[in-house]
């Protein structure tokens, strides 16, 4: 188990005692192994990864602040800038591309109004850019605050999907 930080911004305690039951996976002189999870957690109590927030991981773990950045960089499913109430990963590698995710990435754009890495002017939608989700089968497929899965897209499920999380549904 870590010390809270004293100073400067920090988590909240209960994000710090979950991110102790990461650490606790793994042997007690690789606590950094919990840098994923950590960053999860933390992720998900802010919305998204602030600087403070990762130098705060860093200091918990015992890691240099860049070692962290490096990870929360590297990973897709980590924000670096605030998104909307729902992020819309939508992914465009091979499978999906050749399964209609350009047009389906052209719907949405339309749709929202905004491109890829932008959020919708009243906070509710941001669009990014995935990488293979693993779902190929099930191609396009598209994300949902990195928790719910939508496959088989097409133009009216992808209206009925942004119609549904409008209405706070299926969320």
């Amino acid at each position: 188990m870590s010390a809270v930080p004293e100073t400067g911004e920090a988590l909240a305690a209960e994000t710090y005692r979950r991110i102790d039951r990461e650490i606790a996976k793994f042997p007690a002189s690789q606590k950094r192994s919990a840098v994923v999870a950590a960053l999860a957690l933390a992720q998900r109590e802010l919305g998204w990864l602030p600087p403070w927030a990762m130098e705060a991981v860093a200091k918990y773990l015992g890691m240099p602040p860049i070692a962290v950045y490096e990870v929360a960089t590297f990973y897709s499913m980590f924000d670096l800038n605030p998104v909307g109430r729902f992020k819309l990963s939508l992914c465009t590698n091979l499978p999906c591309a050749l399964s209609g995710a350009a047009r389906a990435a052209a719907h949405l754009k339309a749709k929202l109004g905004i491109g890829f890495g932008e959020t919708t002017s009243d906070g509710l939608f941001t669009l990014k850019e995935g990488e293979c989700f693993g779902a190929c089968g099930d191609a396009p497929v598209m994300l949902v605050n990195d928790k719910r899965m939508c496959g088989f897209l097409n133009e009216d499920r992808m209206d009925q999907l942004l119609e549904q999380l409008r209405r706070g549904e299926g969320v």
